[in-house]
């Protein structure tokens, strides 16, 4: 019931914020998200509802070992959730790879909980009108314990060097109908589209406010989204071939992004167009 309840208010706050973008259409996204925040008032994020659910899923027991999610280790030791996706994606020695805080959750309900994770990445990603997904609500949740907490990536173990350079390659790789790459966007300070700014990624402190600001709640879809599909939503802009979700190539892309942030302080779940 609780989550319900959550659900129906978060459905009722996105709907009220797309009503307000057409009011928003001839100012910069900026301006528009900051009269939206005061509206809301103290917290003016309605991703804190989602957070909300995304506890009560760590705490439920599920999958075929009735088993919660609270032995989980995101890197912090096992169900330490407090300032763990400040210093993600990095490397599991438990699965002798790096993961991003998504694959990380998969990892764990599928080894912890006995959760069939294919139904899950079918549905992380809500759609207009649904509830927010499971995934949606517990990266809510992790996010939200880091915030204000500075960025810190790890680059010690080789394979997160790797991913590293390998993330870097993917930035600046051409492709797709448009000869496009993640730089043509973000490498040159001032650039937009539309009435949506592109932070130059390049630019250390422009990269820990970007990076820093998600996950986040997007007012145009009444629905918080994840790293993950803002890297995939990306390259759907490019016309790039799908990035699918929880790839190498996904989390190799995020590493880059996020040690180039480190330093700045997480503020997220944060609230967006």
């Amino acid at each position: 019931m609780k989550n319900r309840i959550l659900g129906i208010s978060v459905l009722m706050l996105g709907g009220a914020m797309a009503s307000l973008s057409s009011a928003y259409a001839a100012e910069s996204t900026a301006d528009g998200i900051a009269a939206y925040r005061e509206m809301l008032g103290e917290g003016g994020n309605p991703a804190e509802l989602t957070e909300m659910a995304g506890e009560d899923l760590w705490t439920q027991a599920m999958g075929t070992k009735n088993a919660t999610l609270e032995q989980c280790d995101l890197g912090m030791g096992p169900g330490v959730v407090k300032d763990a996706y400040a210093n993600m994606p990095r490397y599991f020695a438990d699965a002798d790879r790096v993961m991003d805080l998504e694959t990380r959750l998969l990892y764990c309900m599928e080894t912890l909980q006995g959760v069939d994770t294919k139904a899950v990445v079918k549905n992380a990603v809500s759609r207009a009108g649904e509830y927010a997904s499971d995934m949606e609500s517990l990266v809510a949740y992790v996010v939200a314990a880091s915030r204000g907490t500075p960025i810190s990536v790890p680059q010690d173990h080789q394979k997160e060097k790797d991913a590293y350079a390998r993330g870097k390659q993917i930035f600046y790789f051409r492709g797709g109908p448009y000869d496009f790459s993640c730089a043509s966007c973000h490498s040159v300070t001032g650039q937009r589209i539309r009435l949506q700014d592109l932070p130059n990624l390049n630019d250390p402190e422009l990269a820990q406010r970007a990076y820093s600001s998600w996950p986040a709640y997007r007012v145009s879809q009444g629905a918080l989204r994840t790293m993950q599909w803002r890297l995939a939503d990306c390259f759907r802009q490019q016309r790039m071939p799908v990035l699918n979700y929880g790839s190498q190539a996904s989390i190799d892309l995020t590493v880059y992004l996020a040690a180039n942030a480190n330093g700045g302080k997480m503020d997220a779940p944060g609230l967006k167009r």
